[in-house]
């Protein structure tokens, strides 16, 4: 139950909810049993008068139960005597009604505390779950499936909301009524209520036998379930080409396969789990069978010591037991399927991230002289994408790095910013390891416009100004011109606050790529990243990005990662790569005259 414990620590401080909810827990509690208790006299009342224990004078005060039943045998003793059996009928109706008032009351003032506590601690953990996500470093959304960390944003949240969060009243509070009831039983009768003690664990024996079932088969369900977000997922991220290449079937084949899967799981979970109640509600019966023909035995002997309705009562108490003890049964097979949740959960937010600060950070706030590449080697998992790279780029100066797809370019520059750590050798900034510095003031001295613009559903302005507090207008106009997006923002229907919509979808990729750079070009890096920052656009657009590009790189480092050679010509070097290793160092003419891979890519393009 470690999940859980974790689960219930989202609740802390436990003050502000654990004093006032036990507090009115046991209140309802003792309103409760007086409840049932009242159910002797009522009868007595009812059909036989005489029966009615008489207490001529009113008992000493003691914090005992039997004080508390002789201050009530008191009043309704004298009630008897001056008005008749109506009127004691109506004390004993007028007192039950105050006392269900009262425990319905304090239970719903209990419940109430743990609503907020559910409510608190779902925040807390939706919280610490995206806070998470966003600490995650790029390798970790490499490694698992899309659609499995949704399904945990989701489904499994929701799951232990549902569950595991809405048992808590059932965990907690039912076990005060069990023992609340069970001392009633106690006073009453103790050689019958043994017998419930000893009968009652092999009820608890068979339940648990069939709630341990359904952990395993929890399990399972929440995996199918990230596969099938991941098909949903996929079918609409990449709808135009499922529809392309007439791929419905296939696609609806591979989905209809785990989803059977899954319904077959489920099934068979949930059968367990619906059988947990009517076994619980058959083996207590059982139970009370066996309490009824012991009492029958006691009662032959004349060994029970109850009047009839002495005897009505102690099984009105029995069945108060038996009621949380289902319902603690019932809890405790939705809080296992809970718990598998809350495990795929926690798997989340104790996924220690790859990239981690140094044990004594180096600040950093300025670029001052030059990036170094020393032997560097990276892998993935075995095999090398990075074989002994070493590189010196001076402020100031743009390096281009060109070569065949899979040649390791972007694994280059996704180097620098620490998105991976090397395996071998290490990248220097102005003579020290950027392992040393800070990541988030790293990170502040670089700007990337990949080939895929990231944009965000949300207004042109606040993706511009993404990451950054009160911007003036005048810098993300200034910053949109230098782009070339100031024009066509404007021609939008609400200008800088209209909605681009998911992904920016409601622009073209030349816009988005705009929008992208001039975000780039506010945030105002002196070390830029710019991949394939062209290569998926018309040449139109290209046109206008390649020239807004320009005006970014302006007086900056750069690295450029090319397809379109005629887009770093300018370059004051060319880095040639091929199979992880450069092969080819110089300037554009110097590369041409060598007639080596970079002469050969050339002929394959057509320059302007």
């Amino acid at each position: 139950m470690s999940a859980f414990k974790r689960i219930l620590s989202y609740a802390r401080p436990y003050s502000r909810f654990w004093p006032g909810y036990l507090a009115f827990s046991i209140l309802s509690v003792i309103f409760g049993v007086v409840n049932y208790a009242l159910i002797k006299p009522l009868l007595e009342v009812l059909f036989d008068p005489d029966a009615v224990e008489k207490f001529s004078a009113m008992p000493e005060f003691s914090l005992t139960v039997d004080y508390f039943y002789g201050v009530f045998q008191y009043y309704l003793t004298r009630i008897l005597e001056a008005s008749g059996p109506l009127k004691g009928l109506m004390f004993v109706c007028v007192v039950l009604i105050i006392t269900s008032f009262l425990s319905n009351l304090t239970r719903f003032l209990s419940q109430k505390i743990l609503v907020n506590m559910k409510t608190y601690v779902m925040k807390n953990i939706r919280t610490d779950l995206f806070n998470k996500i966003t600490r995650l470093n790029v390798d970790y959304f490499k490694q698992k499936r899309t659609g499995d960390i949704l399904s945990s944003v989701s489904n499994d949240v929701n799951e232990v909301q549902n569950s595991v969060a809405s048992s808590f009243h059932i965990l907690f509070r039912e076990p005060l009524l069990i023992i609340g009831f069970l001392i009633g039983l106690f006073y009453m009768s103790p050689k019958l209520t043994i017998l419930t003690l000893i009968t009652l664990p092999i009820s608890a024996f068979v339940i648990g036998a069939v709630t341990r079932k359904l952990k395993r088969g929890a399990t399972r369900t929440q995996a199918l379930m990230g596969q099938i977000i991941s098909h949903f997922e996929e079918a609409i991220s990449g709808v135009r080409i499922i529809k392309a290449f007439n791929a419905q079937k296939y696609v609806r084949d591979h989905f209809d396969r785990t989803n059977e899967e899954h319904k077959n799981v489920s099934r068979a979970m949930y059968t367990r789990q619906e059988l947990a109640s009517p076994l619980s509600e058959f083996l207590g019966i059982s139970v009370a069978a066996a309490v009824l023909f012991y009492g029958g035995i006691l009662q032959m002997k004349g060994e029970l010591g109850m009047s009839l309705s002495g005897f009505i009562v102690y099984i009105a108490f029995y069945w108060r037991v038996l009621e949380p003890s289902k319902a603690i049964a019932a809890a405790y097979s939705n809080v296992q399927k809970g718990l598998v949740s809350g495990n795929r959960i926690f798997a989340i937010l104790d996924a220690e991230p790859s990239i981690c600060k140094a044990d004594n950070p180096v600040h950093i706030s300025e670029f001052k002289e030059s990036v170094e590449y020393r032997h560097v080697s990276f892998k993935y998992s075995t095999d090398y994408v990075l074989k002994d790279i070493s590189i010196t780029i001076p402020k100031g100066r743009m390096v281009a790095v060109v070569g065949p797809s899979g040649a390791g370019k972007s694994t280059l520059a996704d180097l620098l910013p620490r998105f991976y750590d090397v395996t071998d050798g290490g990248i220097f900034i102005d003579g020290t390891d950027i392992r040393q510095y800070y990541p988030k003031e790293l990170i502040s001295l670089m700007g990337i416009v990949t080939q895929e613009a990231i944009l965000f559903n949300d207004t042109v302005r606040n993706n511009i100004t993404f990451g950054m507090d009160d911007v003036p207008d005048e810098d993300v106009i200034r910053a949109a011109r230098i782009a070339n997006a100031h024009e066509f923002i404007t021609q939008m229907p609400e200008g800088y606050d209209t909605n681009i919509g998911d992904r920016g979808g409601k622009l073209s990729g030349g816009q988005r790529q705009r929008i992208a750079i001039a975000r780039a070009v506010l945030k105002n890096p002196p070390i830029l990243i710019l991949d394939e920052a062209t290569s998926a656009l018309d040449t139109e657009s290209e046109r206008l990005v390649q020239d807004a590009l320009t005006k970014l790189m302006e007086n900056r480092t750069s690295i450029v990662i090319a397809h379109r050679l005629s887009t770093i010509q300018h370059a004051d070097e060319i880095l040639v790569m091929k199979e992880g290793r450069i092969v080819e160092r110089g300037s554009h003419s110097e590369l041409l005259a060598s007639g080596g891979l970079y002469s050969h890519l050339c002929e394959m393009q057509t320059f302007s």
